[in-house]
C-alpha cells in the first residue's frame, strides 16, 4: 500500500459540513453527498489527496446510531451520491475513507428492533446481553453493542466493508470506537475484507489503551493517536515544551511498529484554535502535524483557523460540526494567512515522503523552546534531515545549522550566518545540507 505514505487526509463530518438535522425531528433530504464536489478541489489545493468522510449511513441521528449499513442516510442523498463523490474524488487523484460504526447500532437498527419486540427472536444473538439488558457503548443508551463473539456480526461487518469497496471503490475505512471492539473481533474480519480488497487500508478509533497490541492483534494498519494531540495542544496552551517532549517519546515507540494517524482536531474535540489561546501559536500546531512520522488528517476548517468548543451534552458536539458553505470561494478565514501557512506545510510534507515514518529527535527543549530534527528512518529516501524550531516566548531563539544549512519557511524566523534564527513567537524549518 505504497499510497499510503503518501496520503494527506482532509476529515469531514458529512452530516453537519452539509446542513442536515442531526436531532432526528427533520429526516429532509437537503445537500447531498455529491454537494462536496466543489470542496474536492479546495483540498487538492491545500496540498491534501484524501478524503475521510465521517458517518454517511443510515442513523437516527448524529450518524453514530446506525439504522442500515447498507445505504446511504436520506438526509445526504442516495447511495449513487456516494458513488458520484468518490468517483470525482478519484478523478482528482483523491483517496477517499469511510467511517465504520461496528460497535454498536442505533435504536432503530432492523435487528434490534426485532429482539426487543421478541426476546426469543433469534435476532437477539446479534447483542450483547449484561444482567438481562442490552448492553450499551459507554453508557449511551441509544448505541446498543453488538455482541462481537457471535460470528455473525463478524460475516455481517465484513460484508459491510467489502460491499463499499466494491459498490463506490472506497480506499479506506475508519473503525468507530475500535477500542471497545475486542482486537479477536477485527482478526478474524479483516483478513475477509482484504481477500478481496488487499490495499484498503484500515485504522482504528483508539482513544486510550494499547495501541501497539491493538494494532498487533486485530490487524489493524493504524490508530488514532490521541496521545501527541493531547501532547502538542497542551504543550502550546501551558508553553510546556516538556510535556511535548515525552509525548514524542511515546510517538517514537510507536512508529517502531506502525505508523499512527496523526491530527490536530477531529470532529470529537474542540478545535485546536479553541484549545490554544495565543493566536500566535496555531500554526505551530499544523507544523508539527506536518513535520512528525504519521498518517496527518486536517479536520476541516481548521485551516481557516475556526473556533469551536465541544461541550459534554446533548447537542455538545454541534458547534465543532459546522455547515460550510456550497463552495470554498464563500468560505471567510477566521485566522487571516493561516490557510496559507498550511498550504505551504502541506506542500512540504509533500515533497518529502519519508516523513511518514521519519524518526524525530529532540535536539533542545525548554518550557518556551523546542528544536527538533527529523530524519528518514531505515533506507527512506529524500534530502534530510530537517530542522523544526518552534518558539512560543518573547526571546529569540537561535540554533546551528551550518554553511550548507537551507531555510525552508517559518513565520518570523530566517538565516542570519551559519544559525537558523526564529523571533519571538515564531517558528521555522530548515533543511541540513
Amino acid at each position: 500500500m505504497n499510497w499510503v505514505e503518501h496520503v494527506i487526509w482532509w476529515h469531514v463530518y458529512p452530516l453537519g459540513f452539509l446542513g442536515a438535522d442531526t436531532t432526528g425531528e427533520d429526516r429532509t433530504p437537503g445537500r447531498a453527498l455529491r454537494d462536496l464536489e466543489p470542496w474536492l478541489d479546495h483540498l487538492v489545493a491545500l496540498g491534501a489527496n484524501g478524503l475521510a468522510l465521517g458517518p454517511v449511513f443510515d442513523s437516527a441521528t448524529h450518524g453514530y446510531d446506525t439504522t442500515d449499513w447498507f445505504h446511504v442516510d436520506p438526509r445526504l442523498g442516495t447511495d449513487d451520491d456516494l458513488v458520484h463523490l468518490v468517483e470525482a474524488a478519484h478523478a482528482r487523484g483523491v483517496r477517499v475513507m469511510l467511517d465504520g460504526v461496528f460497535n454498536h447500532v442505533g435504536p432503530h437498527f432492523p435487528a434490534l428492533v426485532a429482539a426487543r419486540r421478541d426476546p426469543a427472536a433469534p435476532e437477539r444473538a446479534l447483542f450483547r446481553i449484561d444482567d438481562g439488558d442490552f448492553a450499551t457503548f459507554e453508557g449511551h443508551g441509544g448505541l446498543v453493542a453488538l455482541d462481537h463473539d457471535n460470528p455473525d456480526v463478524a460475516r455481517t461487518v465484513a460484508e459491510v466493508m467489502t460491499s463499499w469497496c466494491e459498490r463506490a471503490g472506497v480506499d479506506a475505512w475508519r473503525l468507530d470506537a475500535a477500542y471497545a471492539v475486542p482486537p479477536a473481533f477485527w482478526a478474524g474480519v479483516l483478513p475477509q475484507v482484504r481477500a478481496a480488497h488487499p490495499d484498503v487500508w484500515v485504522v482504528g478509533e483508539v482513544i486510550h489503551g494499547d495501541y501497539v497490541g491493538i494494532v498487533r492483534d486485530g490487524g489493524l494498519d493504524s490508530v488514532t493517536q490521541y496521545e501527541l494531540w493531547q501532547g502538542v495542544w497542551h504543550a502550546l496552551q501551558d508553553v510546556n515544551l516538556h510535556e511535548l517532549a515525552w509525548a514524542l517519546q511515546r510517538h517514537e515507540d510507536f512508529l517502531a511498529h506502525f505508523v499512527p494517524m496523526t491530527f490536530v482536531g477531529n470532529h470529537d474535540v474542540t478545535r485546536i484554535a479553541s484549545q490554544v489561546d495565543d493566536g500566535r501559536h496555531h500554526a505551530h500546531a499544523a507544523v508539527l502535524l506536518l513535520l512528525l512520522g504519521g498518517t496527518p488528517s486536517l479536520y476541516a476548517g481548521d485551516e481557516y483557523g475556526l473556533r469551536a468548543v465541544k461541550e459534554e451534552r446533548v447537542g455538545g458536539d454541534d458547534a465543532i460540526r459546522p455547515a460550510f458553505p456550497p463552495t470554498p470561494e464563500e468560505m471567510a478565514e477566521a485566522e487571516p494567512g493561516l490557510l496559507d501557512r498550511w498550504r505551504a506545510l502541506v506542500g512540504l510534507r509533500r515533497r518529502y515522503p519519508w516523513l511518514h515514518t521519519a524518526r524525530t529527535t529532540v535536539k533542545a527543549v525548554a518550557n518556551a523552546t523546542m528544536v527538533l530534527e527529523s530524519a528518514p528512518r531505515g533506507e527512506a529516501g529524500g534530502t534530510g534531515p530537517l530542522v523544526v524550531a518552534l518558539n512560543l516566548g518573547d526571546d529569540e531563539l537561535v540554533t546551528p545549522l551550518g554553511a550548507s544549512g537551507t531555510y525552508l519557511v517559518g513565520a518570523d524566523s530566517g538565516l542570519r550566518g551559519e544559525d537558523l534564527v526564529v523571533g519571538a513567537h515564531g517558528w521555522a524549518v530548515a533543511a541540513r545540507g
